[in-house]
């Protein structure tokens, strides 16, 4: 469990938190590149971080991310027309660049020169493998921090995908999710007799034993851990997965080797959530089910809303959860990841942990809070640089699963699989993964 105090610190990620300070060091997955279509496109409401923003593609493609306000007199930006390298306030036609310069004020006399002494408030943005990026932190240009290296997201094009979806709880939550590598013989999986499973797959093993166990370990990145259960009597199946600062999970589903993927909870603000996830489309692997999402609005929570969602209660279907039967009979909820969606939105907006009674399944969620809150206070207290702000390479995680010998270091014998940017054509991911779905 948490304190209140600690729970409070580790949640809250508005300006001047000790969480959201320590994240505006990080660049963040902030909008689809296919949001802002073309030149002189919509503007986009965004928020981020718990702060109001309006996203602009201008004449020459540079994307600009201002603050909602116009400088003026507070008037959105949002209903600005985005003409000819700059967005304009429709109130009084204040025009600003993607910098934030105003670079035009035409209800002032031409003699003036107050242009010169106003600025809208810009974020540097970068764009990458379909990803707009923004940097929220106290650095400048030509000093900001270098994008994180996302093996998924820097993939040839083509090869790579991301998927993004809104999730109306804490981020925390979302990532905590992610790492509860016991949750999946259950929720996921609850309902599959192991007798069904092929044998020699990651689905028998899984379903087999239901209780794995847990080696953690603490990385200038964050954590990482490896779950292992017997596999065949001689061996283990090993879910290896890491946590990278701020919010970064990189997930077990999947044979380590052949899956490149990473995932984000970026913080829309302290109750909502974006769930990002890149990777690299491969046959057999990326079978998580997916429903259909809501039409888009223009609020800054009407992107990526799905169909099912608490207001109908996610959709369930009480028969199937009576039969017992299938990948969605124990739930009675169609697919993992809105299994996931359910369970998490369901413990609240933001959940006090000072009411939960912890295990040693949790031993991942516990090391990683740790490593949180510790590093979010000592840049806040001690004036530490938040951990691998310029060491993108800390990014360039695979994770997955593997047998290994019972006897084997799980750290030291993945070491090649765990390498990015290495093909491994010999792993069969369909014969090793077996029928269960992975998210």
């Amino acid at each position: 469990m948490l304190s209140k105090e600690d729970n409070e610190l580790i949640t809250r990620v508005g300006p001047g938190t000790v969480m959201g300070t320590f994240m505006r060091h990080y660049w963040l997955p902030g909008l689809l590149s296919s949001e802002l279509p073309a030149p002189d496109s919509d503007p986009l409401r965004v928020r981020l971080l718990g702060e109001d923003l309006v996203a602009f593609r201008d004449s020459n493609g540079t994307v600009g991310v201002l603050h909602n306000h116009c400088p003026h007199r507070g008037a959105s930006l949002f209903f600005g027309r985005n003409e000819e390298c700059g967005i304009r306030c429709v109130y009084h036609g204040w025009k600003f660049d993607a910098a934030g310069n105003c670079v035009d004020m035409p209800n002032e006399p031409a003699e003036s020169d107050f242009k010169h002494k106003v600025k809208a408030v810009a974020y540097p943005t970068r764009e990458r493998g379909g990803m707009i990026w923004v940097y929220m932190g106290p650095r400048q240009e030509p000093n900001l921090p270098p994008l994180p290296h996302i093996e998924a997201n820097m993939l040839p094009q083509g090869e790579g995908a991301i998927f993004m979806s809104m999730r109306e709880c804490n981020w925390l939550q979302g990532l905590e999710g992610d790492i509860d590598t016991s949750h999946f013989g259950f929720l996921h999986a609850g309902a599959i007799d192991p007798d069904e499973m092929p044998g020699g797959t990651f689905s028998k093993y899984v379903v087999s034993n239901r209780a794995p166990q847990y080696a953690i370990l603490t990385r200038d990145y964050g954590t990482m851990y490896g779950a292992y259960r017997p596999a065949e009597a001689d061996s283990y199946y090993w879910r290896i997965a890491h946590v990278v600062f701020p919010f970064w999970t990189f997930t077990p589903p999947g044979p380590l080797g052949a899956k490149v993927a990473a995932g984000a909870w970026v913080p829309i603000d302290d109750e909502h959530t974006h769930q990002i996830g890149f990777s690299r489309m491969v046959a057999g692997l990326n079978r998580g089910r997916r429903g259909d999402m809501l039409p888009r609005t223009s609020s800054p929570y009407g992107r990526f809303h799905w169909a099912a969602n608490a207001d109908n209660d996610y959709q369930i279907d009480r028969e199937l959860q009576r039969s017992n039967q299938g990948p969605d009979g124990y739930t009675g909820i169609k697919g993992v990841l809105m299994q996931d969606q359910a369970v998490t939105e369901s413990m609240g907006p933001i959940y006090d942990r000072s009411q939960e009674h912890l295990a040693s399944a949790d031993a991942m969620i516990i090391r990683t809070r740790r490593r949180l809150l510790d590093a979010a206070l000592a840049v806040a207290q001690g004036g530490q640089p938040a951990p691998c702000v310029d060491t993108p390479e800390a990014w360039l995680q695979r994770s997955g699963g593997v047998v290994l010998p019972r006897d084997a270091d799980f750290v030291a014998a993945t070491e090649e699989l765990r390498k990015p940017f290495n093909a491994h054509p010999e792993i069969d991911v369909a014969a090793l993964v077996g029928p269960i779905p992975a998210a």
